[in-house]
């Protein structure tokens, strides 16, 4: 199949200089120092050998982190800036959705920019007023158009920007995370324009951190991390290596953060504390605590409904009688999602001497996508503490799911026969 956007061995370097001001040429050239504070002393790889093709006809998504070079290969198949090794090839007239009204001007109405910028994408004056209608109405703005723009709000500024750009009827349309220019209801009609332009044979190249929108969207996708390729082809298989390595990522992330707490975690405080820390008389003493997943080993990373086991090593110097353990998990905003103890599990302690192991098992970790801090504390039946540690372990709960809230209960739906979905 022909290729409407192909990218051959492509790297770009941004250059870095030293940044220093002159106070004038002539100080800068009798200091001898024009040259060296040019010189450029760092150079950061945007893009390494990438390859990649588009064929005519078909949507594919780029995905990535931020700073993977996503948007970099979006701008230079765009023509915005070339590349420092290999090739871009584009078949096609193409309509850019990177930087929406960027040749607006503030001081004019809204219906010269349209004119201006119409015109700068490739229109003809008669294109324009053939179409103005129905860029206006698109953009939601027939009552403002005669505004200057400076009197738009971001939003406005952004529709129009998008009403012109998806109006040049291009052959090639590339998009870079412009779908939160609006309400919902606007983000729905731009997604029902991209789905025209497919139903007409149009390319579009998409960068997006919507990962379901490429799985709905796209043809292929391509998975770019740190300027370099990883994966590229069907959507779901290269998502789904996108989101493990997600996934690896945080844990080693999360680990990062649950040492460096522990280790810094200072002796004193009192019980009513909010912050992180650790306190009590430590006649108990709590340590090496881990969170554990289904196979029983150590992970910072959960699936949501998936198993968790919360083990910790315990320790008395001396017999003790009167003892409870227990464990509390916090969201990031510091809301309590559960806590419970074996005092409120109706467990009477009865003696530890010497070293011992407690574990505290999940069944179903049902928690909503996002990171979660754990305490882990001993202490008297009276709440005198031995060893209280205060949101030292951090943890990541993973969904492709988007549910609000805190708590996933297991569910289901039910429907009349009337009632139907895809």
């Amino acid at each position: 199949m022909t290729s409407a956007i192909e990218l051959a061995n492509v790297s770009k370097v941004y250059r870095k200089y030293s940044g220093r001001q002159f106070a004038t040429l002539k100080s800068a050239l009798l200091k001898r120092s024009l040259l060296s504070d040019l010189r450029p002393n760092e150079a950061f790889l945007a893009l390494k050998d990438v390859s990649f093709s588009v064929a005519k006809g078909s949507t594919v998504g780029v995905i990535g982190r931020n700073g993977s070079g996503k948007s970099t290969a979006l701008k230079l198949v765009a023509g915005i800036t070339k590349p420092t090794s290999g090739t871009v090839r584009v078949d096609g007239r193409i309509s850019a959705l990177i930087e929406l009204g960027a040749g607006f001007h503030p001081e004019i109405s809204g219906r010269e920019n349209v004119f201006i910028n119409g015109i700068m994408l490739g229109l003809s004056k008669r294109d324009i007023e053939e179409r103005f209608d129905e860029i206006v109405d698109f953009a939601e703005l027939r009552e403002f158009i005669e505004a200057p723009v400076k009197t738009y709000s971001s939003g406005m500024y952004m529709r129009l920007g998008f009403a012109v750009a998806i109006h040049v009827n291009p052959d090639v349309l590339l998009v870079d995370e412009v779908l939160a220019v609006g309400d919902e209801s606007f983000t729905h009609k731009c997604l029902d324009k991209f789905s025209e332009f497919r139903r007409r044979g149009k390319t579009i190249l998409i960068v997006t951190h919507s990962l379901p929108l490429v799985e709905r969207l796209c043809d292929d996708a391509v998975w770019l991390d740190a300027g370099e390729k990883q994966a590229e082809g069907d959507p779901k298989r290269v998502v789904d290596a996108y989101l493990t390595a997600v996934e690896q990522s945080d844990r080693k992330q999360m680990a990062a953060t649950t040492a460096k707490a522990v280790q810094t975690a200072a002796p004193g405080g009192d019980m009513s504390q909010a912050t992180e820390g650790r306190w009590g008389s430590r006649e108990i003493e709590i340590s090496d605590v881990q969170l554990l997943d289904a196979g029983g080993q150590p992970s910072f990373a959960f699936q949501s409904g998936a198993p968790v086991s919360i083990r910790f090593r315990v320790k008395s110097s001396r017999p003790v009688s009167d003892f409870v353990f227990g464990i509390g998990v916090f969201n990031a905003d510091g809301v309590c999602c559960f806590g419970t103890n074996t005092d409120i599990d109706a467990m009477i302690s009865e003696r530890i001497d010497g070293d011992g192991q407690a574990t505290f098992g999940i069944d179903s970790l049902d928690l909503v996508d996002g990171t979660y801090k754990l305490d882990v504390a001993a202490h008297r039946r009276d709440g005198a503490p031995y060893d209280y540690h205060r949101l030292l372990y951090t943890f990541r709960v993973q969904s492709r799911t988007h549910d609000t809230g805190i708590f996933r209960p297991k569910h289901r739906w039910t429907f009349s026969p009337t009632v139907r979905f895809k």
